[in-house]
């Protein structure tokens, strides 16, 4: 047996100790066996490369693209099919759209990771002060917290961009706001579950004050539901970004924006349906992509789930 493998067997034996020696141990141990659920997970592993790919594509995207996303050739190249120079065709300035879907890749992740920072730390918040609480403060926040799931996501957000004004910055906002609710019924729903139990109490006990509690010992009890959330629900916020791309209220021109790009192709999606069916299809990819990678997520962070 080499020492390659020997390393290998010594440092996985370590991982899965029945008996960690520290915290950062045990931590690891759990993370590896997440790990192994997720990857025994083939729908699952297809989503993480679809995502990871994404990933690769946004940040080389500089080298991967073969013109300019937002320069074209109107006189020569206008509403060209797809061929070998021009792998996805051309849109009716000129402008090559495998150049553009691969620009327009940036667009999504700014959207869907600046939605996530924003509204699932809301969400986890105001969850958990009103799980933990109750009373009137429970009340107040969960009563806010129906008045913002009273109304469609997209019609909310429609409202808020209306209000606040076109453009990409705007629409990540008025998507952040409208989409924390679900966190904190959720974070909420994980709070009740432990507010009353022994550790908690025994916490309470050492004379912990409420905010120590709340952010120490309950908020990472509920990050593992929330991360499977979040990532179920990145689909959905694309769509939205889309949604309010498509009508002229996301993202402006010339940004390489997919919603953008299918609004600017549906005059011709009848003969020159390339324009318009690459963006959608992108968008498809990566909405299936964080669709399969959230319920592989959730397989792996249940606890109940066999060791595979």
């Amino acid at each position: 047996m080499s020492a390659v493998e020997q390393s290998t067997i010594f440092h996985r034996e370590w991982l899965l100790s029945e008996r960690p020696a520290s915290r950062w141990q045990a931590r690891l141990g759990r993370a590896y066996l997440m790990w192994r659920r997720l990857l025994a997970n083939k729908l699952a592993t297809v989503g993480l490369l679809i995502i990871v790919a994404l990933l690769f594509v946004s940040a080389f995207a500089d080298q991967l693209a073969t013109f300019s996303p937002v320069i074209g050739d109107l006189k020569n190249a206008r509403l060209l099919p797809p061929s070998s120079q021009h792998w996805f065709g051309t849109d009716d300035l000129g402008r090559d759209i495998y150049s553009r879907i691969i620009y327009g890749s940036r667009w999504t992740l700014y959207v869907v990771v600046l939605v996530a920072v924003i509204a699932a730390p809301i969400g986890l918040l105001v969850g958990t002060v009103a799980g933990y609480a109750g009373g009137w403060t429970d009340a107040i926040l969960m009563r806010i917290t129906d008045i913002f799931l009273a109304f469609p996501q997209l019609i909310l957000a429609l409202a808020f961009v209306a209000a606040l004004g076109p453009g990409i910055e705007n629409s990540v906002l008025a998507i952040a706001i409208t989409s924390w609710p679900p966190y904190a019924r959720i974070a909420r729903a994980e709070t009740l579950t432990v507010r009353n139990s022994d550790y908690i109490k025994a916490v309470q006990l050492m004379g912990a004050s409420p905010f120590r509690i709340v952010l120490r010992h309950i908020m990472p009890i509920c990050t593992s539901s929330l991360i499977i959330r979040v990532t179920l629900d990145m689909a959905g916020i694309i769509l939205t970004a889309a949604g309010l791309g498509f009508i002229g209220l996301g993202a402006q021109p010339p940004l390489p924006e997919w919603g953008a790009m299918i609004a600017s192709g549906r005059r011709f999606i009848l003969d020159q349906w390339w324009v318009a069916a690459a963006p959608g299809l992108a968008i498809l990819i990566v909405s299936l992509g964080f669709n399969l990678l959230g319920d592989g997520l959730r397989d792996a962070f249940d606890p109940r789930s066999a060791d595979q």
